[in-house]
């Protein structure tokens, strides 16, 4: 039986650049003044370092100070885009709140004093995640996370699973060849999802809504997920940058979180400076 192996991981063949980036300053002048500006940021291994669990991430001192002060200068125009639902978000950087757009498009909240809204996203039927969810016994150390309009198998604490849990996913999909699902590789983790919607067109959607509208974004990922909203940054005139490795299409990349961390705070000593001249 024919599996979809192209969608696992393949680290033996990534090209030398994309495993051991060279350190590439990111400029803060090739960003546009904020008040012209659309914030966007991924959350895990961008603005947060990875860790075992996804439970075990945490919010730097003075990253949520920083992301209020940017969501101040840019008029409400900052928004975090995550596979995490909504609410998940929430909860990472409880007791803040941000406009967000979840679950890899599936939810969006323009601003902070709105009701959370679905991106025309439909729920995973409930048999078909019954399914791939017994793909977490295949293992001890595999994490089952049910993000409501996605489910991630996450291995970084078995990473001796990931042929096999890949190879569980294709059989699954042989057997249901209809079913409108997508299969996301990433950093030890393989998620699934509906297949009608992505970060990409939750960001187009986000775009067409005020304070965002008109405006140049500048959107920073990390993972396989965020190259789908890199790809469409030239439709906005904006710009994009990836993060831990040199992605196809970004105006250039960070080596890690702590890096787009400083970066940010940058942004805002930038400004103030101007201001000041």
């Amino acid at each position: 039986m024919k599996h979809h192996v192209a969608e696992m991981p393949d680290n033996d063949t990534a090209p030398d650049d994309a495993r051991t980036p060279e350190a590439v300053p990111v400029p803060a002048s090739l960003v546009p003044h904020l008040s012209e500006t659309a914030v966007l940021l991924d959350i895990d291994g961008t603005l947060l370092d990875l860790a075992p669990t996804p439970r075990e991430v945490w919010v730097p001192p003075g990253l949520a100070q920083t992301l209020k002060r940017l969501h101040e200068r840019t008029g409400g125009a900052l928004a975090l885009v995550s596979g995490r639902s909504l609410n998940d978000i929430d909860l990472i950087f409880a007791p803040d709140l941000f406009p967000a757009v979840g679950g890899h498009g599936a939810e969006m909240r323009l601003q902070t004093d709105n009701e959370a809204v679905a991106a025309h996203a439909p729920p995973m039927d409930k048999e078909l995640k019954r399914r791939l969810a017994a793909i977490a016994k295949l293992s001890p150390g595999i994490l089952l996370e049910d993000k409501g309009y996605s489910l991630a198998l996450h291995y970084r604490l078995a990473p001796q699973a990931e042929k096999a849990i890949y190879e569980a996913v294709s059989l699954i999909r042989a057997e249901l060849p209809n079913a409108p699902i997508e299969v996301l590789p990433g950093k030890s983790v393989c998620e699934i999802k509906h297949s009608g919607f992505t970060k990409a067109s939750g960001v187009r959607e986000l775009m067409t809504h005020e304070p965002f509208k008109g405006r140049r974004p500048f959107f920073i990922g990390d993972d396989v997920t965020d190259e789908t909203v890199f790809a469409i940054m030239p439709d906005f005139n904006g710009l994009s940058f990836s993060v831990g490795r040199r992605a196809t299409g970004v105006a250039g990349h960070f080596d890690a979180p702590s890096d787009v961390r400083e970066f940010l705070a940058h942004l805002l000593d930038d400004e103030r400076n101007v201001a000041l001249s």
